[in-house]
């Protein structure tokens, strides 16, 4: 009777001690942690990791999605050097892609700076102009936007509707022509600011008031504060904003697609829409996904050229320089 008893009054604890074990493993920080994290990374390796380690297995194929997966076959480094060899647009998609993103994004960057530093000044319809300012970047790749920049453009567009009304007569459409067509996308990307803007505003607000107090007391003028304060601390938002407008630059797609399909004469043939035409039009997409990856590798360069060259102009205040 004794022992039954006793079996009896440790049964329930026992069970009471596996579930708390099973209480405490869920209520664990780090379990819980990964359980709320789980739909991200089930994500990220469905979505991003797979097809990122697949391009670069089909870029050693021909893979062609009309006969299905499965159906490739191995051509080891062909389609690289297909790229380079017998791809006639492959170089003229690179200089313009190169054109574009060198010339865009400095340009771009400039705009960005100068309206944040009209929109630091203290107002009451500073909150109303952000907004607007900030609107083409919202939209800024949309299809609408690229069809109303085609529309601008055109030869029967407000463009040239405005330049006929001061007298400067226009029988041409901009996009059409080899000559302006870049120029045109390239008004566009510096149009879309708003984002750079932002956090160029960001960066000016967090420069101490006291600097530009005692450069004024030392008499300088607004050109010596804006090289000898404003630039350098606002260097790390810069180096920021370059390495990120970088990338949108050399990977652009939409605008030309959209407006110009890569033309007149493949003057306006960015690299992605090479890339795309390739995949999905000719159904090349173990060539496309060459691309890609040799894509992926100049923006790797690029990045890690301005990575480099940070340390001789990015200040940081955290170092005491």
């Amino acid at each position: 009777m004794v022992r039954n008893a006793n079996a009896a009054a440790k049964q329930p604890k026992n069970q009471l001690t596996r579930r708390g074990g099973w209480s405490s493993f869920i209520n664990n920080e780090n379990v819980a942690g990964y359980i709320f994290l789980a739909p991200w990374l089930i994500g990220f390796l469905v979505f991003t990791a797979y097809p990122i380690f697949a391009s670069l297995y089909y870029s050693f194929t021909n893979l062609n999605p009309l006969k299905g997966l499965g159906k490739e076959t191995f051509v080891g480094f062909q389609n690289y050097i297909n790229m380079f060899t017998t791809d006639s647009v492959y170089y003229t998609a690179l200089r313009v892609t190169f054109v574009y993103a060198l010339v865009s994004v400095p340009l771009r960057l400039i705009f960005a700076l100068f309206v944040a530093m009209l929109l630091n000044r203290k107002s009451k319809a500073s909150g109303v102009y952000r907004t607007i300012y900030y609107l083409p970047s919202i939209v800024g790749g949309s299809v609408a936007v690229a069809v109303m920049w085609r529309s601008l453009w055109i030869q029967e567009g407000t463009i040239n509707a405005v330049l006929q009304s001061i007298g400067i007569q226009c029988e041409w459409g901009w996009l059409t022509q080899p000559s302006t067509a870049l120029m045109c996308l390239i008004i566009l990307a510096v149009w879309q600011f708003g984002s750079s803007m932002l956090i160029f505003l960001a960066g000016l607000k967090n420069i101490p008031a006291e600097y530009y107090e005692a450069a004024t007391v030392d008499g300088a003028g607004p050109f010596r504060k804006f090289f000898s304060i404003t630039i350098p601390m606002l260097t790390p938002v810069i180096f920021f904003n370059l390495i990120n407008q970088l990338i949108l630059g050399f990977t652009a797609f939409t605008q030309a697609y959209i407006t110009t399909r890569g033309g007149p004469m493949n003057e306006t043939m960015f690299y992605a829409l090479h890339l795309y035409r390739q995949g999905f039009e000719y159904n090349k997409m173990g060539y496309a996904s060459a691309m890609a990856w040799i894509l992926l590798i100049i923006v790797a360069i690029m990045t890690a050229i301005i990575f480099k060259s940070s340390n001789s102009w990015v200040y940081y205040e955290s170092k005491g320089e």
